[in-house]
């Protein structure tokens, strides 16, 4: 089993840059591909970003391409983030998420954070 925990989350305007983390433990975090998805109210889950379990290939949804960047510290078991040029329909819980079979694809996740809060104002 994995547990994984979100943080980083905040407040920011349009235009900013924020970067969100996730801390894994419980499983072999080098072999899992990571995700990062988002929901905002009234809208259904959606695949924003993934990385391969080496950080060796990633995978972006189209909207955020240029802007975002995944990354991973394995020697950390975390997962990261980077977001540039936020927009405030970036505003969503971002939530982590794990695949035990190390393909960075938009579904088939297996572990599941929380979440943490992006807010984007205009």
């Amino acid at each position: 089993q994995v547990q994984l925990v979100e943080s980083g989350g905040g407040l920011v305007q349009a235009g900013g840059s924020l970067r969100v983390s996730c801390a894994a433990s419980g499983g072999t975090f080098s072999t899992y591909a990571m995700g990062w998805f988002r929901q905002a109210p009234g809208k259904q889950r959606e695949f924003v970003a993934a990385i391969t379990g080496s950080g060796g290939s990633t995978l972006y949804k189209d909207s955020v391409k240029g802007r975002f960047t995944i990354s991973r510290d394995n020697a950390k078991n975390t997962v990261y983030l980077q977001m540039n040029g936020l927009k405030p329909e970036d505003t969503a819980t971002y939530l982590c998420a794990a695949r035990k079979i190390g393909i960075p694809l938009v579904s088939g996740y297996d572990y599941w954070g929380q979440g943490t809060q992006v807010t984007v104002s205009s």
